[in-house]
């Protein structure tokens, strides 16, 4: 019965968060851009949603997305590529619970992590 899920995640400044999703990690804006509080973006099978949240404290926002991929390593290596900075205790790296995983912080301190299952 249920078929995806669209996360909600805070942010500060919707141009500030629109430029990072879409300029360095390939998002593309998704719907309308008629909210000036509302910003929703895609890529391939991912849909994130943000809303407004001017007076937020980045160092105490615990937003947190769990993202699935097929080929980690590609993208891992096309960020680095893109200047994007890795969480500094998440670099790339094979945990316990067998997954292969690396983390980012956005511009509002929302956690990305990216895993894939270990073969």
């Amino acid at each position: 019965m249920l078929v995806s899920i669209q996360p909600k995640l805070p942010m500060r400044n919707k141009a500030k968060t629109r430029e990072y999703y879409i300029d360095f990690l390939g998002f593309k804006e998704y719907g309308t851009n008629e909210y000036s509080e509302y910003l929703m973006i895609e890529k391939d099978e991912v849909q994130l949603h943000f809303f407004l949240f001017e007076a937020l404290n980045p160092k105490e926002n615990y937003g947190q997305v769990y993202i699935r991929t097929k080929d980690i390593n590609t993208l891992y290596q096309v960020l680095l590529k893109n200047n994007v900075p890795i969480h500094p205790n998440g670099e790339l790296g094979i945990r316990p619970w067998g997954q292969k995983e690396f983390s980012l912080l956005d511009p509002d301190h929302n956690l990305l992590t990216f895993g894939q299952e270990i073969d």
